[in-house]
């Protein structure tokens, strides 16, 4: 019985990838669908306890198991990280004061699909307290903060995520969520866009009974843009990630406090003197060039856009094409949301201990696949940096094996995220309580009016006070005294 018992440990063991296949097996995905996005100050690294959770039997003291992390244990830890967040995320908390009383989300069942952190806790706990139930997962193999989805699933949110999943789990997690005996949702909340490819792949018939999809980001968008174009958007959808309040903040001042950060962690590297290249001048290209020059470092820029490009050269940066500086710069940075921008030819031209990371959704734009070849040996030297060498010697540091920069190596302020997060909210309510007609299956922006309401639930931090048009003042600029204040298409 002796021998009987040691073959069904070993396939009790291969069951689980070891610490290099699972490395291996996310490495070898070029979708979005993994984009890291991960905090740095998670307390648990994903390879700490080899069997996965999805073999795990835990229970919240509630007796529930309708979820799947890494630790229910952890929850303490993560109720303590999300109270952090709130401090500095006061608009959904005015949010969920002022909707206290009448519920605007009661009867919406919403599939969530973002990157697990504190702040998203906040968020999902705001769309529960408005009324609403949410089933959760992450739209980032990396991005997962352990403890807060414990604590997420100990107040009882159905969440299916952890740290340093593998390509398997992470659609399973995307499957757990959706498709489920006698609960059928009626809102989506992606970010990436995989939650709402999935739904169109195995469960079409789920659109019948949605009633609207929320997008936030660059890479989800272009592909509701892509489904809209071919006649399958069969749901209204919200594009969040081009309203003003998400592009103008998340997009631009989060990259120009992330960007340092994410470097400094990992590098320890000084920027003054140093030669960076920043590959696109969108709003994230001009939160991290607006740092980097801060600190003193000589900064050049890749443009396709002429308008972008004139925009770089009025604000004191040198535009080239990357083919022209690669042998020179000591980091390289991109934040296109393309495929393809640094190539290994522009990889094989680098100096030594040059730095390459992208602050990009996808991670794409830098051609990592290319790297895995026989010749070249690549070092883990920290967690989240890698030194890919050369045969000649020669070592390039690749951080986050090209995946988002700020969510895998650092964290991002919770202020802006906050902004991003109550315009989030608020579009769900908007597509859950609109009239039957008023949104077509088509894609939309935000209403200004709601970008403004946003920003103004932001003020109070600042005591910062707004001034009010007379109304000699109103009429003389054709406006609303209330707003809005920008035209449709700012």
């Amino acid at each position: 019985s002796q021998q009987i018992q040691f073959a069904d440990d070993m396939q009790e063991f291969t069951k689980f990838p070891t610490k290099t296949g699972r490395r291996s097996l996310s490495r070898s995905i070029s979708q979005s669908s993994t984009d890291s996005y991960s905090s740095a100050a998670s307390y648990t690294d994903s390879s700490d306890d080899e069997v996965s959770p999805r073999e795990k039997q835990q229970t919240n003291s509630k007796g529930s198991s309708n979820f799947c992390v890494k630790n229910i244990k952890q929850a303490e830890f993560g109720r303590r990280e999300i109270e952090i967040a709130e401090q500095d995320m006061s608009a959904l908390i005015s949010l969920r004061k002022r909707a206290q009383g009448e519920k605007p989300l009661a009867g919406a069942k919403i599939v969530g699909c973002t990157h697990i952190t504190a702040q998203t806790a906040v968020l999902i706990e705001t769309l529960c307290a408005l009324g609403a139930q949410c089933r959760w997962s992450a739209c980032n193999i990396y991005s997962t903060q352990n403890e807060v989805a414990a604590a997420l699933a100990e107040a009882g949110v159905a969440v299916f995520a952890w740290k340093g999943e593998s390509e398997d789990d992470f659609w399973w997690c995307i499957d757990r969520c959706v498709n489920i005996d006698g609960w059928q949702a009626n809102m989506i909340l992606d970010d990436g866009g995989d939650l709402t490819h999935w739904v169109y792949k195995k469960y079409p018939n789920i659109f019948k009974k949605i009633r609207g999809i929320v997008e936030e980001s660059v890479t989800g968008v272009h592909r509701l843009y892509q489904l809209s174009k071919a006649g399958k958007l069969c749901v209204p959808a919200m594009n969040v990630n081009d309203s003003v309040t998400k592009q103008k903040f998340d997009n631009l001042y989060c990259c120009r406090e992330s960007i340092l950060d994410g470097l400094k962690r990992t590098t320890d590297v000084m920027f003054g003197g140093k030669q960076v290249v920043v590959c696109g001048y969108g709003e994230v290209g001009k939160g991290c060039c607006a740092a980097l020059k801060a600190l003193g470092a000589i900064v050049y820029v890749t443009e396709i856009d002429p308008i972008c490009a004139l925009q770089a050269c009025m604000d004191g940066f040198r535009v080239v094409k990357l083919s022209e500086v690669i042998r020179q710069v000591d980091v390289v940075i991109t934040c296109t949301g393309n495929k393809n921008v640094v190539t290994r030819e522009h990889l094989d031209r680098m100096k030594n201990s040059c730095i390459v990371c992208n602050m990009g959704h996808s991670n794409t734009e830098i051609d990592v696949t290319s790297l895995r070849t026989p010749e070249l040996t690549w070092e883990r030297v920290r967690s989240q940096v890698d030194h890919v060498i050369w045969p000649d010697g020669k070592r390039v540091v690749l951080l986050a094996e090209g995946r988002l920069l700020n969510l895998s190596c650092s964290t991002v302020p919770t202020f802006v995220l906050s902004i991003t997060a109550t315009t989030q909210a608020l579009a769900l309510i908007e597509l859950y309580n609109a009239p039957e007609g008023r949104y077509k299956q088509d894609v939309y922006l935000l209403p200004k009016k709601m970008d403004e309401y946003v920003a103004s639930l932001h003020l109070p931090s600042f005591d910062a006070h707004l001034t009010e048009l007379t109304d000699d003042q109103a009429k003389y600029l054709g406006l609303n005294k209330n707003g809005p204040f920008k035209p449709n298409y700012y």
